[in-house]
């Protein structure tokens, strides 16, 4: 027996920023709620596991003692791009975006995802979406595999990274868009 919607895809209503935002200023999506906007679509998120957080916590500290004054670290905060608004692990953002008190910062100079169950999501959806927005850095940390993928290069046309890598414990990770950050990858997972 064939299926109802054979092509549900196709069916879909993809929703824009300004109407997500309506839908968080009405309480139809609460506080609480894992979901994030990714290419028009809401995107349902599991919940962080203990490593995940760590890993967070421990970049979130390298990063603050790397940057000065004219750069901000966000940690799991809103970037509002063209048709998503995702909420990235961490971010590298210039001061002078962030003092909008009408929007969210609309680019990054380095996006982090930590990754888990999302690596898919985030190696795919996300790393089109920001390679689009032009962010000239991208960074994934590997739950898994305990290590980090660097994207750079974005191609706004493609929504691909030219140039990808990636780094393994025992090796040296320098951010390219912050010349005095740097790390051995096995730090995150100690």
């Amino acid at each position: 027996m064939g299926s109802l919607f054979p092509d549900l895809q196709a069916c879909q209503r993809r929703i824009t920023v300004d109407e997500y935002h309506r839908m968080i200023e009405a309480g139809i999506l609460g506080a609480d709620e894992h979901v994030q906007l990714i290419s028009g679509t809401l995107v349902a998120l599991a919940p962080q596991g203990s490593l995940h957080a760590q890993v967070i916590q421990r970049l979130n500290r390298r990063l603050m003692r790397a940057v000065g004054d004219d750069v901000i670290v966000r940690r799991q905060f809103p970037l509002t791009l063209v048709d998503s608004e995702p909420e990235p692990d961490l971010t590298l953002v210039r001061a002078d975006e962030v003092r909008s008190q009408e929007h969210h910062p609309r680019t990054a100079l380095l996006v982090i995802e930590v990754a888990g169950e999302s690596l898919d999501l985030d190696r795919q959806s996300k790393a089109a979406l920001y390679a689009r927005a032009a962010i000239a850095e991208y960074w994934i940390v590997n739950l898994s595999d305990s290590t980090v993928e660097v994207h750079r290069e974005p191609d706004p046309t493609t929504g691909l990274y030219r140039a990808k890598a990636i780094v393994r414990g025992g090796e040296t990770l320098s951010a390219a868009s912050m010349p005095g950050l740097s790390l051995d990858p096995a730090e995150l997972f100690s």
